[in-house]
C-alpha cells in the first residue's frame, strides 16, 4: 500500500478533509456560543381576559426568568428551557417562546383564571385546574376530594345558572368522599342535594323558592332535598 501512490494521496487528502470539517465544526460550535447576537428586543403578548394585557404576571417577572435560563446567544438559547422557565411562575397556565430574527424573542402566556378556592392553599381555574398563587378576589370555595376538581367546575356552572332566577350566589360548595354535593349559598342557606339527580333536586329548590319557601317568611340555614318528592327545613 505504502507503495501506491493514488492510494497516499487518496488517504492524505481524506484525513486532510477530515480534520478541516472537524476545526470547521469547533470553530462554528465556539462561534454560535459566543454573544456575538444578543437578545435585543423581548416582546411580550397573551392575556387572560382576552384584552391582550396580562392581569398577574410582571415584566420584572418575565424579565427576571429570561435571565436565568439565558446562556449563549440568540441562535443557541434553548427555547425548551426557557418556556419551562415561563411554566413555573405562579399564573403562568401555557408559556410559548420563539425567536423573531435578527436578535428579538416573542414570548406569547395564557394566565390562568381563577375560578374558585380550592381548600385552603390553592385555586382551581376555568379548566377545573388547580394551581398555587396568591389572590385577594373574593372566590366561591371548592371542597373536595383529589382529583374531583374538574367535576366541581362542571357541576358549579350547572348549579350557577340554575339559581340565577334567585339572583343567589355559591359561596362554598362540598363533595365529599361519597360522591355527596353541599352547597353553601350567599345568603346562609345550605343546600343538601346527595348523590344523585343533583340537578333536579336544585331546580326543585328554585322552583319552590317563590312558591313555598319564600312565604316561610324567615331565612332558612339549611334545605334538604335527598327527598324524593319534598324537602326538609330549618
Amino acid at each position: 500500500m505504502w507503495d501506491n501512490h493514488q492510494a497516499l494521496d487518496l488517504l492524505a487528502n481524506t484525513l486532510f478533509v477530515l480534520v478541516a470539517l472537524m476545526v470547521a465544526y469547533t470553530a462554528s460550535q465556539r462561534a454560535l456560543s459566543l454573544p456575538v447576537l444578543p437578545v435585543k428586543a423581548l416582546s411580550v403578548n397573551g392575556s387572560s381576559d382576552g384584552s391582550g394585557k396580562l392581569k398577574h404576571v410582571t415584566r420584572e417577572q418575565i424579565e427576571s426568568a429570561v435571565h436565568s435560563e439565558y446562556i449563549g446567544s440568540f441562535l443557541t438559547l434553548d427555547l425548551n428551557t426557557m418556556r419551562q422557565a415561563f411554566g413555573k411562575l405562579p399564573w403562568v397556565r401555557v408559556a410559548s417562546v420563539r425567536r423573531h430574527w435578527p436578535q428579538s424573542l416573542e414570548v406569547t402566556l395564557e394566565e390562568h383564571v381563577a375560578l374558585a378556592r380550592w381548600g385552603s392553599d390553592a385555586l382551581v381555574n376555568t379548566h377545573g385546574e388547580t394551581f398555587n398563587a396568591a389572590s385577594d378576589e373574593v372566590l366561591p370555595v371548592f371542597d373536595g376530594p383529589t382529583g374531583s376538581s374538574h367535576d366541581m367546575v362542571r357541576q358549579y356552572a350547572v348549579f350557577t345558572e340554575l339559581l340565577r332566577p334567585l339572583q343567589q350566589r355559591i359561596e362554598q360548595m362540598n363533595l365529599s368522599p361519597r360522591r355527596a354535593w353541599r352547597v353553601h349559598l350567599d345568603n346562609g342557606t345550605v343546600l343538601e342535594l346527595g348523590r344523585e339527580q343533583m340537578e333536579s333536586r336544585m331546580a326543585r329548590y328554585v322552583l319552590a323558592h317563590d312558591h313555598s319557601i319564600a312565604r316561610l317568611n324567615r331565612q332558612l340555614s339549611y334545605v334538604d332535598l335527598r327527598y324524593p318528592n319534598g324537602f326538609a327545613v330549618r
